[in-house]
């Protein structure tokens, strides 16, 4: 059937809710090239003004995972779960987390991606591995999921291509900041990736991309519906991003970190994290009844963390890099540290090198920005407190530039609690 794509436009543009004739027609015709930029534009703003309701939104996610392949991971004759963060500073919970669950007799497909400005990408972090490597093929990848559980690669171009176009144009036409768009986006390829189980940390504060609580609920619990709808069984944690998690954001200091939290020890915030992720993960597919913590301190999922880093080219013992230079910064006063502003320690850890403006440009693997007091700890006026590494030393002014006032003692400020709210269906 097709359909007259300025009819289509005109329908949203009013008010109007489109047939799921004319989104599956419009949404393959653009993946086609059929129908241009410049009307997929107009309706894309459209949208953003308009909304979608719950039906439209469901047809739409779904004909964007029909434009390309659903995986089917049944062969592996396990469950299999999976997990998707709307991103932070700090955020490294995904590399001990899925050892940690395929640990506990869960397959765990985590196709992850690269970082854009201040947040970090997991991609990034990883390739400061000697030797790993993340594009896994095809038949490496379940043979991988099947052998040791867990993989953690780039997704492929048959993951929802729909996304691909659709997410590049919001980037140049204004249309990013839309919770239909953006649920359909991140939902449209973690449902393809064909888990039985999907669980969402939506992150929220000055660090995430959704600054608002409530926002991120409502983005929280549009997401969960669309996992619903898609046959998914969907969990999403509301957490706080109004500091940075754990002690490290960065590459190579951030996996340095994940080592720790896998060898039984890290950082509160982030154990406690990757924790409640995978109680969630573990329930999702009816094994709630085993204790991940039990996997993490008797070795388990780090005998599992050493064997995924191993097929996939790493080297688990080898050392991670060293920045060049390093600057410490200390403590103003003496009192309780009451602020880290999550995004000014993401600025300043992207400009120290870590993180790229543009999808094209390299990161230095060595930089980043490491703290030794997280907010609600004593700390002295003098005392070192953050300590900012790089391969380039005239990165760091910049880098301090960013974290002026980023730094509060005894400000009478209340940060958010670590787990706001737990979303489902």
């Amino acid at each position: 059937m097709t359909f007259d794509a300025i009819d289509v436009i005109r329908t949203k543009r009013d008010g109007g809710r489109l047939s799921a004739e004319q989104i599956r027609w419009v949404i393959d015709a653009y993946t086609r090239g059929v129908v241009p930029d410049e009307q997929v534009s107009a309706l894309l703003m459209a949208v953003f003004f308009r909304g979608m309701a719950p039906e439209e939104l469901a047809v739409w996610t779904q004909a964007m995972i029909d434009s390309g392949e659903r995986k089917d991971l049944s062969p592996l004759g396990r469950p299999t779960a999976d997990k998707h963060s709307t991103g932070g500073v700090g955020d490294k919970t995904t590399l001990p987390l899925a050892p940690l669950v395929a640990a506990c007799g869960v397959a765990v497909p985590q196709l992850s991606g690269r970082g854009l400005g201040h947040t970090g990408g997991t991609l990034d972090k990883l390739e400061s591995i000697p030797g790993w490597r993340a594009d896994v093929h095809e038949e490496a990848y379940l043979a991988q999921l099947r052998e040791v559980g867990a993989v953690i690669c780039a997704a492929g171009n048959d993951l929802a291509p729909a996304d691909k176009k659709l997410y590049a144009l919001r980037d140049v036409t204004g249309t990013v900041e839309s919770i239909p768009l953006i649920a359909s986006s991140i939902m449209s390829k973690k449902i393809a990736e064909g888990a039985d189980a999907l669980v969402l940390d939506v992150k929220t504060g000055s660090g995430a991309f959704m600054k608002d609580p409530e926002a991120s609920r409502e983005l929280a619990r549009t997401m969960v519906g669309l996992g619903e709808a898609a046959g998914v069984h969907t969990v999403a944690l509301v957490t706080a991003m109004d500091r940075p998690l754990g002690r490290a954001a960065g590459n190579a200091v951030e996996v340095a970190e994940s080592v720790e939290v896998l060898a039984g020890g890290g950082p509160a915030d982030v154990v406690e994290l990757t924790l409640a992720l995978a109680r969630e993960m573990l329930a999702g597919v009816g094994r709630g009844d085993v204790d991940p913590a039990e996997a993490l301190r008797d070795g388990r999922a780090m005998d599992v963390w050493r064997r995924m880093i191993s097929a996939q080219g790493g080297d688990p013992d080898a050392p991670l890099p060293h920045p060049a230079e390093k600057h410490v910064v200390v403590a103003p006063a003496t009192g309780t540290l009451t602020r880290l502003d999550a995004y000014a320690f993401g600025v300043a850890a992207w400009r120290l090198g870590a993180g790229r403006a543009r999808k094209e440009d390299p990161v230095s693997a060595a930089a980043g920005v490491t703290w030794t007091a997280g907010v609600g700890e004593q700390v002295v006026a003098g005392q070192p407190l953050l300590e900012l590494h790089t391969d380039d030393p005239d990165r760091i002014p910049r880098a301090l530039e960013a974290l002026e006032g980023a730094v509060g003692v005894d400000t009478g400020e209340q940060p958010l609690p670590l787990l706001l709210d737990r979303i489902t269906a």
